[in-house]
């Protein structure tokens, strides 16, 4: 049971490492960041304020489950 949870855990930990990365790289830098992956008329259309929002809560949600499997894994490897 105990290798049953190490693995999901790391699996959960590498996923969610991954979704972070991506989030970070989609958020705007100096320029327009996702409003310019849309062609810029994504700022009328979709509004780039929410997106930005909602960008941020998703990595917040990544960041937040993967420091949750890295304590989680900290805990599984002590014998």
């Amino acid at each position: 049971m105990r290798d049953f949870m190490m693995i999901v855990s790391v699996v959960v930990n590498i996923l969610a490492m991954l979704g972070m990365v991506g989030g970070v790289l989609m958020h705007s830098g100096r320029g327009g960041g996702l409003s310019d992956m849309f062609g810029g008329a994504g700022s009328t259309a979709l509004g780039s304020t929410a997106a930005e929002r909602n960008l941020t809560r998703i990595t917040t949600v990544f960041g937040i489950v993967w420091i949750g499997t890295v304590i989680a894994l900290s805990f599984l490897l002590v014998r």
